[in-house]
């Protein structure tokens, strides 16, 4: 009986979803304008941390995690980029969302700063070896990739050139391949992070490591809380989340691939001041 009685409230939804939508874009005007965004890196924790923020009361959060406006949908244009975000609040808040693509698009840096050049910008960082790998296995999961792991690391040493180059050629595309041909670049962060510098100053720019945000969540909570300007707060717990179980990457892919990020790492721990969990 009760599932009878809630079908009419579903499909009654359903219908009026389009309604519903189109009076969010004709309000767009009307809509809290996002001050933060977490932009990355995919696979490296933004989930949980999106989650963790989402929470705390003086935060605003889009309808969903991710949006995708700055790496995948910049052509549907900004009205329907605020459509997704609540309506201006009386008192001050931080208002944010975490699309985990941003950070590697290769002109969402430019595409936001257009949109507000005093953007703070959230960035979490992963061991690049364990991003890869957990990148892979959500392609394949997903149905867009088929190939084994190290052949299609192969694949993107030869095609992810030229499609950048596309993207850059034809910037209101969507790239398909640039999502599965990215194991590697994506975890060359400094050289993502120097781009995204070309055009804010590192003062908008906050940096965290998966491990210490597994390590303590509320602790870096409360550090992007000051980076946002908002009060502390702190949460009953931190759940994780957006974790999947799939066999470990075999020890000789697993070496060969971290003597690859060897240059990159060091470069970035150079540049943030501190040593990076994964290579100590």
């Amino acid at each position: 009986m009760s599932e009878l009685a809630g079908r009419p409230a579903r499909v009654f939804a359903e219908r009026t979803r389009p309604a519903r939508w189109k009076l969010r874009v004709a309000t767009a005007s009307l809509r809290a304008r996002p001050t933060f965004l977490v932009i990355g890196a995919q696979k490296a924790g933004t989930t949980s941390l999106h989650a963790y923020l989402a929470r705390h009361p003086d935060v605003l959060t889009a309808t969903r995690k991710e949006v995708e406006y700055f790496s995948r949908h910049y052509a549907r244009g900004e009205a329907w980029y605020l459509a997704h975000f609540p309506l201006r609040p009386r008192t001050r808040r931080a208002v944010g969302e975490a699309s985990a693509t941003t950070l590697f698009h290769p002109l969402a840096h430019r595409w936001v700063h257009a949109f507000d050049p005093q953007m703070k910008l959230v960035v979490v960082v992963r061991d690049p070896v364990d991003r890869a790998y957990s990148h892979y296995q959500m392609e394949i999961r997903w149905g867009r990739e088929t190939l084994p792991f190290e052949e299609a690391l192969e694949r993107e040493e030869r095609e992810l050139g030229a499609e950048l180059a596309r993207i850059a050629a034809e910037p209101l595309t969507t790239s398909p391949r640039l999502l599965t041909c990215s194991y590697v670049a994506r975890g060359r962060y400094l050289d993502q992070i120097e781009r995204w510098l070309e055009v804010f100053p590192r003062e908008q720019l906050f940096v965290v490591t998966s491990e210490e945000l597994l390590a303590d969540p509320a602790g870096v909570v409360a550090r992007i809380s000051a980076f946002l300007g908002i009060r502390e707060w702190r949460d009953e717990s931190y759940p994780l989340r957006g974790v999947k179980e799939y066999a470990p990457l075999a020890a000789a892919a697993r070496a060969r691939l971290a003597k690859t990020f060897e240059v990159d790492n060091r470069r970035l721990a150079d540049f943030l001041g501190r040593e990076l969990d994964w290579t100590r």
